[in-house]
């Protein structure tokens, strides 16, 4: 970002003056290890068990990574709902389903693997030959 001035230093209505931080993209900017407690990154959401639940990013962190700069949305913890959970029916839909992914049209059987939809068969069926060499 060679040419780019920034000014540092943001005044946010959660934090109040943030000398480190800038305004980038409309949102207080932070270096790597830099941003307030309290704000979690989407995947230190999911691993904490929440969700946005309609809440927006608050903030962002970039850092560099080889030669690209990289940026990860900041969501305020008090802001997040718990994770929805699958009711007993979904969950029994969903094995079905994936159930269904294992059947093999060609030969019916389940093969224990999910078939891709490319081949639409199972491997066995697709590639005879290879696989009777295999055995």
């Amino acid at each position: 970002m060679s040419g780019v001035r920034r000014r540092y230093g943001v005044m946010t209505d959660r934090w109040g003056w943030q000398p480190t931080a800038w305004e980038q993209g409309g949102l207080p900017t932070w270096r790597y290890g830099s941003a307030p407690a309290g704000l979690v990154t989407r995947r230190q959401m999911r691993a904490l068990g929440l969700a946005p639940g309609g809440a927006v990013p608050v903030a962002q962190v970039v850092w560099r990574h080889r030669r690209h700069e990289v940026r990860a949305q900041l969501w305020d913890r008090s802001e997040l709902v718990p994770k929805r959970t699958a009711s007993p029916a979904q969950l029994v839909a969903l094995g079905k389903a994936m159930a269904a992914r294992r059947w093999c049209p060609s030969c019916s059987r389940d093969v224990g693997y999910c078939i891709p939809t490319s081949f639409g068969q199972c491997a066995e069926c697709e590639f005879p030959e290879v696989m009777s060499d295999a055995a």
